[in-house]
């Protein structure tokens, strides 16, 4: 069974500092890449950050490029997402999901072709 759980949301300040966590398992993780996405209250699902499989490349929207870093370690299925100088448009639900194709040389960035995705974890930027 397939899973994906994310942690490590919460409250903080703007300018504040956070690292999101998504333990997989079910699967061979070493293999897939693997991209953050976040939805805000009221609007769709949009793309954060995504790494490939061997972590040789990473990507970024826009936005968050230069706060954002994305990372994994293949030896305890996770991935995660620190996210420094937090601003309060980044408040949403941060899922963590996995690529549908092994070893794909470059990551995803559209959400369609992810096959697994977490529940979500709450990212609240708030004075």
């Amino acid at each position: 069974q397939v899973q994906l759980v994310e942690s490590g949301g919460g409250l903080v300040q703007p300018g504040g500092s956070l690292r999101l966590s998504c333990a997989a398992s079910g699967f061979t993780f070493s293999s897939y890449g693997m991209g953050w996405f976040r939805q805000a209250r009221g609007k769709e699902r949009e793309f954060v950050s995504s790494i490939s499989w061997s972590s040789g490349r990473t990507l970024y929207a826009d936005s968050v490029k230069g706060r954002f870093t994305i990372s994994r370690d293949n030896g305890l299925n996770t991935v995660y997402l620190r996210m420094d100088s937090l601003k309060p448009e980044d408040t949403a639900v941060y899922y963590c999901a996995a690529d549908s194709i092994t070893k794909r040389l470059v990551p995803l960035v559209g959400s369609n072709g992810y096959q697994y995705w977490g529940q979500g974890t709450q990212v609240t930027v708030s004075s």
